[in-house]
């Protein structure tokens, strides 16, 4: 556990509300900015203005994405925008700023050259604790979606990076047949070793008796050609980041039932999001 001192929570969504809960059960103070109807469980957590955080904390904890509209904070439980602008980036000079997907921030305002940010979304070990998360919540939207159990039913998996590994070997241990999408002959060795069956990516769309399909690539590779090739029976869940990886149009006219699955930690199971990255920002105090 990383030296004692406060920390400074500003903007955010559920995650952002069980990570302020569980840097104050490590016993450390917490200032919170941008949650002003929001009663936390431990007295320790302090709900203050822009200036008092930044007066009292040395590290600050901005939310991922750090912005949605490139212009302000990610505060879904301010009752005003947040702005991005130089004032808040010469604010922040003189912390530690921890944030998710720090090029955004970069591109607000010519200012934070000078502040030291680092960002906790590009760590390895914050990808793959929530890989894991989605993987778990990927199955749990095909339990409820799919009229038949996962026992013996036929998936496939597109993509075999860090969430197509985790879901496919959870789908495997339940009991369903597996197919995986991949690019690479190691990956088509690997997925062949764990007793699926590979697929190259390029042609997809030629088999076709699936059940349930897990898009993890954000590229559209379900376009019109492809999907047409499949029969409206199948359920398509979409789990890769935006813009996603299907033609929604084309599935739509084809009737085929997609399920937009983005940013599956934070909607599903925010207590165990916010704790990847409490221990992601641990990690890289340590460091």
């Amino acid at each position: 556990m990383p030296f004692r001192h406060s920390f400074g929570i500003l903007g955010g969504d559920k995650r952002q509300l069980f990570l302020a809960e569980l840097l104050a059960s490590d016993g450390y103070e917490v200032f919170v900015y941008g949650f002003p109807h929001i009663n936390f469980v431990h007295s320790s957590i302090q709900k203050v203005d822009l200036k008092t955080t930044m007066d009292d904390c040395r590290d600050l904890i901005l939310p991922l994405p750090v912005s949605t509209d490139g212009k302000n904070l990610k505060a879904i439980y301010a009752d005003e925008p947040i702005p991005l602008d130089d004032h808040f980036a010469k604010e922040c000079g003189g912390h530690r700023v921890y944030v998710g997907m720090k090029e955004r921030l970069l591109r607000s305002s010519p200012l934070w050259e000078n502040v030291d940010v680092r960002d906790y979304n590009a760590q390895e070990e914050f990808a793959v604790r929530n890989a894991a998360i989605t993987a778990e919540g990927a199955i749990g939207i095909a339990i409820g979606e799919y009229p038949d159990v996962l026992y013996h039913s036929r998936c496939l998996v597109v993509g075999f990076g860090r969430i197509g590994k985790q879901l496919s070997l959870r789908l495997k241990a339940m009991g369903a047949n597996v197919s995986v999408c991949a690019r690479k002959e190691k990956d088509y060795a690997m997925i062949e070793s764990l007793g699926m069956e590979p697929i190259l990516t390029a042609k997809i769309g030629e088999k076709v008796s699936f059940d349930l399909i897990f898009n993890t690539v954000p590229v559209v590779l379900f376009n019109r050609m492809v999907l047409q090739q499949f029969p409206n029976t199948i359920i398509l869940i979409d789990l890769s980041s935006s813009p996603g990886g299907v033609d929604l149009e084309a599935a739509k006219e084809l009737e085929i039932n997609v399920v937009q699955a983005l940013s599956l930690p934070a909607k599903i199971a925010p207590k165990a999001a916010g704790k990847v990255i409490q221990q992601t920002i641990y990690m890289m105090m340590r460091e």
